[in-house]
């Protein structure tokens, strides 16, 4: 087993170097092409075909480039403009965000979706969060009451109900960051934690009435390997207007982890076809990295 959780972190380190470059190279071809997809691509107008650009949000201990750094290309490659933030730093200084309080992210992100609908025109985005980040893209638009401004929600084993696994595993400690996400739990501590745990304030926020805001369509997906955000079942919403799924409801034997959702081809093709129903594409099982 340590040799396979070995082997899964170099994979997924691969997978982060590979599409970063990957990225790098689709903003540069995008520049001077149509500017109809792009990964944080300033320039890029949504095409008729995907009319509302995507925003990103990373999970807690991460940051925006990291946490995205294959799926965003890959939703690229689909053709859409993908842009991502991050949101709720402790210091500037710092690259990991997500612990400070959920109210204080919140505020960030809604601005950041005013920004992304500025920049492209588009009257509305879709949101694709994972981890923190999906329960931010659940919370928003409920709490911050930008629903109208939202037409679609992809959320990857969001802490819905809260999580019984005290603190939350930060997504940093996976992305090379755990240096940095010691230091600003030293320093700043991680109000989010607490908030973010079952009976946790910003859970109590989201739960209390109806979670799903009519006009958005929901997709919440989790995997049955998750060993952060537990119950497994917490992640969903059982409500009118909302998908729940497992990953392994298609792929019995992708061993995909909580981390490993964001770095995995099959649950890319997953959020592809719940962004874009219509146009959906058979799913390909794969191994996702077990962490």
């Amino acid at each position: 087993m340590p040799n396979l959780i070995r082997r899964a972190a170099v994979a997924l380190l691969a997978a982060v170097l590979l599409t970063t470059t990957a990225a790098t190279t689709a903003t540069a071809t995008t520049a001077t092409a149509a500017q109809s997809s792009g990964f944080d691509n300033w320039s890029c107008k949504p095409s008729a075909a995907h009319p509302n650009p995507l925003v990103l949000l990373h999970g807690l201990g991460g940051n925006g480039p990291g946490n995205y750094s294959y799926l965003g290309p890959f939703l690229a490659s689909k053709g859409y403009c993908a842009f991502t933030l991050t949101y709720g730093q402790a210091s500037p200084a710092i690259p990991v965000g997500g612990t400070v309080s959920i109210t204080q992210s919140s505020a960030e992100i809604a601005a950041f979706v005013q920004q992304v609908r500025q920049a492209t025109g588009a009257a509305k985005v879709d949101i694709v969060g994972h981890s923190e980040g999906g329960f931010q893209s659940i919370y928003g638009p409920k709490i911050r009451g930008y629903a109208g401004q939202v037409g679609k929600v992809v959320a990857l084993a969001p802490p819905t109900h809260g999580t019984t696994f005290g603190g939350l595993v930060s997504v940093g400690d996976y992305l090379g960051l755990r240096p940095l996400v010691d230091q600003v739990l030293r320093e700043f501590g991680c109000p989010a934690c607490d908030e973010l745990i079952v009976g946790g304030s910003a859970v109590e926020q989201l739960t209390t009435g109806p979670i799903a805001q009519p006009g958005v369509n929901y997709t919440v997906i989790a995997s049955r390997f998750d060993a952060l955000v537990t119950p497994h079942e917490t992640s969903f919403i059982r409500e009118p207007a909302v998908t729940n799924k497992f990953v392994q409801d298609v792929c019995p034997l992708d061993p995909v982890g909580h981390v490993g959702l964001a770095f995995d081809p099959t649950v890319a093709q997953l959020v592809a076809n719940a962004l874009d129903p219509a146009h959906a594409k058979r799913v390909i099982c794969g191994f996702g990295p077990p962490l």
